[in-house]
């Protein structure tokens, strides 16, 4: 089975590429601002054309600069994202008209040599037709007038790339595609019941202790703009990779500060995509500097993400530049057990990044955290294990009465969760929740996952069946 066509959508920063992106997606993906610059990275999504299927990819501003600054870099990945495609959308911004960066960039395009489309965008009503005429001297064919704001010009759009690509168009398809197009619906998450659907794991952690660089390890290939510059990525880019046979989708966030230190817009949004892809992920590599490693920050961090409910697994980075390895890595290890008991034997793998070191065995933690959370334990071995607890350590009385767990079961994984009957259950002091939560991770080894454990009132729900 043949991949399906990719398609690049370039220009000059701030001409509407991430806003088109998200209307030919269908889904608000990519951030979106009057902030020029905003995306720095490659971002890839599916896309449909009147029943074909298709990738997008939303691509950095083209700038002029050095090989070495990050306008540079920013271009290279934009560069790359042009030779993988199989058709260019060339955006320009009608209503500025062209200007000299666009005649510049359209030259990089003809010298790639791949089919092109001029985008000729913001031509709502009529304004920004004289800029629309103007794009005739760039040499790319007749511009296609849209407005991605506000979704007008689309279905001409769509016809050019499907001719383009030679893909048929069915017609009994067109109609609702239309309707589709003039919509813009919110990305949902997808179904936990997928079968078939990749691993999602979220790389986050404070700016600049080597989450890019980690993304672009695990994939073998320079896949995110990396640098000396902290806050680099600013919104949740994916990619694919496989492991072991398991199909994984990685997220490449942006750095996480106190809020008190987020003030720039940019990093706002960075920051709302980074939670977002926390709380769709089902595992979290936490990425720390082995340097400085568990800052307040980390910490927060690694309490969000318990409290989310979602899989955890952390990476200690720049583990090359560590001298006396074993005595930091039980430092660590003491004060993991210590701050973080919401997750308490969680899994800390060294790594360099930079060096391409320790992938192998992250992404075996990886694949463990991930089968830890979605692990269910038989009914009959709780009760068998609550007895015993119970035996070993009493509840205390409320009241001056005794309280008595009569039955547990588990309802739900991912994480694990647990449920409880007893009276007077809201008299049960959190001291002894813990000592239970401590005791079944250990008894049914569940290291590392959030356990979540509910007490209600009632007695045993199954005593009559």
């Amino acid at each position: 089975m043949s991949s399906p066509p990719v398609i690049a959508i370039i220009g000059r920063p701030n001409v509407g590429k991430s806003t088109l992106f998200n209307r030919l997606t269908g889904k608000r993906q990519a951030l979106v601002s009057d902030l020029p610059g905003l995306t720095r990275d490659r971002r890839e999504a599916p896309g449909d054309l009147e029943g074909n299927a298709v990738i997008f990819v939303d691509t950095a501003g083209l700038e002029e600069g050095a090989p070495s600054s990050l306008s540079g870099r920013m271009r290279k990945q934009t560069e790359a994202g042009m030779q993988t495609a199989d058709l260019v959308l060339f955006v320009i911004d009608a209503r500025e008209g062209i200007v000299p960066a666009d005649e510049q960039f359209a030259r990089l395009v003809h010298v790639t040599g791949k089919p092109a489309i001029l985008v000729a965008n913001k031509c709502e009503g009529r304004r920004g037709l004289d800029g629309m005429y103007e794009a005739f001297e760039l040499g790319l064919g007749d511009p296609v007038p849209i407005s991605a704001e506000h979704g007008e010009g689309l279905i001409d759009l769509i016809h050019d790339m499907m001719a383009a690509l030679g893909l048929k168009m069915p017609t009994r398809q067109r109609t609702a595609t239309r309707r589709e197009m003039q919509e813009q619906p919110a990305a949902e998450p997808e179904p936990a019941s997928t079968d078939n659907r990749p691993m999602r794991v979220a790389i986050a952690g404070r700016p600049n202790v080597g989450k890019s660089t980690m993304v672009n390890a695990l994939l073998g290939e320079d896949r995110m703009i990396t640098g000396p510059e902290p806050g680099l990525t600013r919104d949740a880019i994916s990619s694919d990779l496989q492991f072991q046979g398991r199909a994984i989708r990685l997220f490449d966030t942006a750095g996480l500060r106190r809020r008190a230190k987020v003030e720039e817009l940019a990093e706002k949004l960075g920051v709302s995509d980074t939670l977002r892809a926390i709380r769709f992920a089902e595992v979290v590599v936490l990425v720390i500097d082995a340097e400085r490693a568990f800052e307040a920050q980390d910490l927060t961090i690694a309490q969000l993400v318990a409290e989310e409910g979602r899989s955890l697994v952390i990476a200690i980075n720049k583990w090359d530049l560590v001298e006396d390895k074993q005595r930091k890595f039980n430092d660590l290890r003491e004060l993991v057990k210590d701050r973080l008991h919401q997750v308490n034997g969680v899994t800390l793998v060294p790594v360099s990044a930079l060096a391409d070191r320790g992938m192998d065995k992250l992404m075996q933690a990886v694949l463990g955290a991930y089968d830890i959370w979605n692990k269910r334990v038989a009914t009959r071995d709780l009760n068998t294990w609550l007895h015993e607890a119970m035996q070993r350590h009493a509840p205390p009385a409320s009241r001056g009465r005794r309280i008595k767990i009569r039955f547990i079961t588990q309802p739900s994984t991912r994480p694990p969760t647990f449920v409880g009957f007893c009276q007077r259950a809201d008299g049960m002091p959190e001291s002894y929740k813990r000592y239970l939560v401590s005791s079944l991770r250990e008894a049914f080894d569940l290291p590392g996952t959030p356990i979540r454990l509910q007490l209600r009132k009632g007695d045993n729900p199954f005593a009559k069946k």
